[in-house]
């Protein structure tokens, strides 16, 4: 009888350390939506352009620009440091598969050729590629105006990508630039009949260059998200990133840093495409 009463105590304390623990698990899982982007302090290496503003760029010996900021406010929804690179665009996606990197934060846009061989991000911008003409060129609104013209591209850019696929792209001269800036000032010097870029860039440069030497034509050629880039495999970082972005949203805090550097509300935010 004595044996017996102290295997239902046994069994008693049993099952009331096994709901113990189910409510501990049970707790840590409804508060995981909390702390899903929390990355407990980590620096991360980030990559980011080192010449496309408004996102990133030099001024005063520093970078700024909406990507940086973006950055800074992911830094404290998500708990982590930077330590930032600035890098040629055309070396970011190599940096990544290499895993000398953990993030891009620079405009890139997300392509399929790309998400092959790294991943993205939820989109948090929409732009869409545009050509640029001197003012006084009324020869050029569309791309089939191309043929016989030269285009200046910057390398490694979905302008470029553009360009090149265009079904009679062997009737345009390609000239290659590293910079951007030297794409608008191909087409300012007479290099270039026309340069390629992302409409938000361009319109940036132009209120802000101070000329009035260039102009848009036609309508976007494209419709393109940026995301931020992170190597293959990383789900946990993806994860984090993807619900810090989506955590500036809630906050109000996207819409600020878009009105700061465009100067509208945004149409489109991370989580909403």
């Amino acid at each position: 009888m004595r044996n017996f009463l102290i295997s239902i105590v046994v069994t008693l304390c049993s099952i009331v350390i096994v709901m113990g623990i189910t409510n501990q698990i049970a707790g840590q899982d409804s508060s995981s939506a909390i702390t899903e982007c929390n990355l407990n302090g980590k620096t991360l290496i980030v990559a980011h352009d080192v010449n496309f503003p408004p996102f990133e760029y030099l001024q005063d010996d520093k970078y700024t620009g909406f990507d940086l900021d973006l950055l800074n406010e992911l830094m404290q929804v998500c708990n982590f440091k930077a330590d930032r690179r600035a890098m040629d665009f055309n070396g970011i996606i190599p940096a990544l598969q290499a895993k000398q990197v953990n993030l891009a934060v620079t405009a890139m846009t997300i392509r399929p050729k790309r998400a092959e061989v790294v991943d993205f991000s939820i989109p948090y911008f929409r732009s869409g590629l545009v050509l640029v003409v001197k003012s006084n060129n009324n020869g050029i609104i569309k791309p089939e105006d191309l043929k016989g013209k030269t285009i200046a591209v910057r390398i490694g850019t979905s302008g470029e990508t553009f360009i090149r696929g265009l079904p009679y792209a062997d009737q345009i001269k390609i000239v290659t630039f590293d910079s951007v800036n030297d794409t608008y000032l191909a087409v300012i010097n007479g290099i270039a009949d026309a340069m390629i870029n992302d409409d938000s860039t361009v319109r940036y440069y132009i209120e802000t260059s101070g000329t009035d030497t260039l102009k848009i034509v036609g309508d976007l050629l494209t419709g393109d998200d940026y995301g931020i880039a992170i190597p293959k495999d990383q789900t946990d970082l993806l994860t984090a990133i993807n619900n810090g972005l989506k955590e500036l949203v809630k906050k109000g805090i996207y819409n600020k840093l878009y009105q700061k550097w465009f100067g509208v509300i945004p149409v489109y935010r991370p989580g909403e495409f």
